[in-house]
């Protein structure tokens, strides 16, 4: 596909994911295109900074490399534990078992540590500043905003925890909608060891996209959000960046406690993978069975073989493929990609990569571009189940807000997966 026909399709993509936006906006009258205007100058900048401006592009593969190191130090911990089993076993089951799950645990724990010396904080904070003096946004969504792309959706109102009670309904949009463009640190790690498996040069390539994609589906997340539901005209915004401070006691505080709640999370993905995959093993069945042969056979000879017939992921196929094309995805591969964006939308991120991983092992060999548009359109927690997280997560800390959490749960959903596919038909268009 020429590089004139990408930048079309991409840039038809963006506007229609804005439509879609503006559709559903509560209030369009209000909207402020001002805001709009940045965060996707924002998104195209970073995009074109880190992807292909040499002298950043270069710094961010180093930056990339560290994390592949970093997966290494935490195979070696998982090895002192399973032993041969990390290394040694060549099947999706045990692979994932003993090399991604250990990765979350330890990346947790990683991440305590850099929030314990304020390291964390003052990335979160440098990066909160900029968006609050660009884009005219309140300190705390700023805060929330940028504090969404390290840590999770359930963690990131810890950090503006004082402040939530009083946050506005487009602000506590804005704080839901980032949670569900981004994605956490430890199953960031997670990521690239289940698609780079044991191939550091595969290792090194997710992790310069899944950090990019983080990155750049933050003001993406500013920006639907504000469509969906304005701010409105008040000049009284609160523009105070003060995050809530570490409640460990000291180091090894840090390191217990983040240890637990990546096991929690690594259980919890791990548990969740188990039930789904048996679920949708179970409705494919039931569907072929249904299903005449005939029409099974004419899906098997239209896709080459790569769908078996009129199941659950050939329906998600069909359905998502328009969005996959508008993303800019080559017409060969339009119906894969579709089927991953839906499965991600109806299940989660975690299987829908799971099943990129697996049409490699299968063989079925995806144009570079395609990796690239689903890499970062699968990169963020929007789907069905993160609304009843956030709505539980936030509302134990916020009790005030529960109420709107649960009335603006469907708008974060669909901000946060335009959030996602704006980044990913970005990505299509620059890679």
């Amino acid at each position: 596909m020429s590089f004139g026909t990408s930048l079309a399709r991409g840039a038809l993509g963006i506007i229609v994911l804005l439509l879609i936006c503006y559709i559903f906006s509560s209030d369009r009258k209000r909207i402020d295109w001002r805001i709009v205007g940045i965060g996707m100058g924002f998104q195209i900048a970073l995009g074109l900074l880190l992807l292909k401006v040499p002298g950043v592009s270069g710094f961010f593969d180093k930056i990339a490399g560290l994390f592949t190191k970093i997966l290494q130090v935490s195979e070696a911990g998982a090895q002192f534990m399973f032993g041969n089993l990390v290394t040694d076993l060549d099947s999706f089951g045990y692979i994932f078992a003993f090399q991604v799950l250990p990765t979350i645990v330890f990346f947790s724990a990683l991440s305590a540590l850099l929030y314990y010396f304020g390291i964390l904080q003052f990335v979160v904070k440098a990066m909160a500043w900029v968006m609050s003096r660009t884009m005219g946004l309140s300190g705390p969504e700023s805060l929330a905003a940028a504090a969404n792309v390290f840590i999770g959706q359930t963690e990131a109102p810890l950090v503006v925890k004082p402040y939530l009670e009083g946050m506005s309904r487009s602000e506590m949009l804005c704080l839901m909608t980032g949670g569900m463009a981004t994605i956490a640190g430890g199953v960031f790690a997670a990521y690239i060891g289940f698609l780079g498996g044991d191939d550091p040069v595969a290792q090194q390539f997710y992790a310069k996209h899944l950090l990019t994609a983080s990155l750049i589906s933050a003001p993406a997340a500013i920006v639907a959000s504000k469509i969906l539901l304005p701010e409105g005209l008040s000049n009284n915004k609160n523009k105070e960046l003060k995050m809530e401070k570490s409640s460990y006691h000291n180091v090894l505080d840090a390191i217990s406690k983040g240890t637990s709640d990546g096991l929690k999370l690594a259980v919890n993905v791990a548990v969740m993978l188990v039930v789904f995959t048996a679920l949708i093993a179970l409705l494919n069945k039931i569907l072929l069975w249904i299903s005449p042969e005939m029409v099974d056979q004419a899906i098997q000879k239209a896709t080459d073989g790569r769908f078996q017939g009129l199941d659950f992921t050939y329906i998600m196929g069909v359905i998502f493929a328009p969005i996959a094309w508008l993303l800019g995805t080559p017409s060969d591969d339009v119906l894969m990609v579709g089927q991953l964006l839906g499965q991600k939308t109806m299940i989660n991120e975690f299987y829908a990569y799971g099943e990129l991983e697996k049409l490699r092992d299968l063989g079925i060999q995806l144009n570079e571009k395609s990796l690239i548009i689903a890499t970062y359109a699968l990169c963020g927690f929007a789907n069905f189940a993160s609304i009843g997280i956030q709505i539980g997560g936030i509302s134990a800390i916020a009790p005030g807000q529960r109420k709107a959490l649960t009335e603006l749960g469907i708008k974060a959903l669909i901000g946060g997966t335009v959030a996602c596919f704006l980044t990913a038909a970005i990505a299509g268009i620059i890679a």
